[in-house]
């Protein structure tokens, strides 16, 4: 497959800047070429953690082209090498969506909600995947928040009206994150182009009624605690549930793909915001995983979308769960 030698789609400059708050376009390739962005066969993993029963759903997948400025302080040369050693195709960068969602303390509960097929073509799958696990969307309690990127938010929005998707549950967002985003001084910190999600998001979870802020470090349900993650955006952050060798954590967008920054945490993806934090977050909760032995999930790991990490060199493994 020669993807990167036919046109690629490149979505508007306002929608693209506004997926990672960056302040150039950014491009998707089209699905009649991202052929090898097939969804898994079933869409979702179920497996337990102790008594935490554990659902890890696919949304689809971003298939972005090579970029020089992706990885600021790796080249091409290097991505496509890590990719190559990490067993995938090098022609350009798959940054898959997973959700987890878990049944805990007599709770479903679900950490982001996924794209809401309103950002790359080959995503949008949340729904079929949520349907093929059995999961009914009307009985989630509730919906735990790691950040306010639009992969990760809009799916709790409808395209164009904005309305909830989930108007019955519950929402918990870090205080953090909308502290940025909810400020009305915010667009002068942001390219024009991300004017927009700071829009949306204050027209939608700064006045929704079901939305209930955190601060990290607390218990944010029975049995699941924040932790301050910052770096990737200004209020990030993960949750960790269980105890002992049972423990569960969400790390959502602490790492991006794993042949590329789980094995060099030290790479500095164009996403985060303040990528020396990042960095330092990233390296100081993957010793906690190992540490702790704990589960982790990863936002962008791809399916199953959980497992463990392990010490490899000056980096880290990870070991999906089977």
């Amino acid at each position: 497959m020669s993807a990167l030698s036919r046109r690629s789609v490149v979505i508007s400059a306002t929608t693209a800047a506004a997926v990672f708050g960056l302040d150039k376009v950014v491009s998707f390739m089209p699905s009649a070429f991202a052929q090898d962005a097939a969804p898994p066969i079933k869409g979702f993993h179920k497996f337990k953690v102790g008594d935490i029963e554990v659902t890890t759903l696919y949304d689809g997948v971003n298939v972005k082209p090579h970029d020089n400025g992706f990885i600021k302080n790796a080249s091409v040369d290097d991505t496509k090498a890590a990719l190559r050693a990490g067993g995938q195709s090098d022609d350009a960068v798959r940054i898959p969506f997973t959700v987890t969602l878990v049944k805990f303390g007599g709770k479903t509960i679900m950490f982001d909600s996924g794209t809401g097929a309103q950002l790359a073509p080959t995503a949008g799958l949340m729904a079929g995947s949520m349907a093929a696990a059995g999961i009914d969307p009307a009985k989630i309690d509730t919906i735990v928040l790691t950040h306010f990127h639009p992969d990760h938010i809009f799916g709790l929005m409808t395209k164009g009206t904005n309305e909830p998707v989930y108007p019955n549950a519950q929402i918990i967002a870090p205080a953090a994150e909308m502290g940025f985003w909810g400020d009305a001084g915010v667009f002068a910190k942001l390219p024009e182009g991300a004017h927009g999600l700071a829009k949306r998001i204050q027209a939608t979870l700064a006045v929704w009624k079901n939305v209930r802020l955190i601060e990290a470090g607390i218990e944010v349900v029975p049995g699941i605690t924040s932790i301050e993650a910052s770096g990737h955006t200004p209020g990030h952050t993960t949750y960790v549930m269980g105890s002992g060798k049972d423990q569960l954590m969400v790390l959502s967008d602490t790492a991006n793909i794993p042949a590329l920054f789980v094995k060099n945490p030290g790479w500095h993806v164009q996403f985060d915001r303040d990528p020396v934090t990042a960095e330092a977050v990233r390296r100081r909760l993957f010793d906690r995983a190992i540490a702790d032995n704990a589960v982790i999930t990863g936002y962008h790991f791809g399916m199953p979308g959980a497992g463990r990490m392990q010490k490899d060199g000056t980096g880290y493994a990870f070991v999906p769960v089977t």
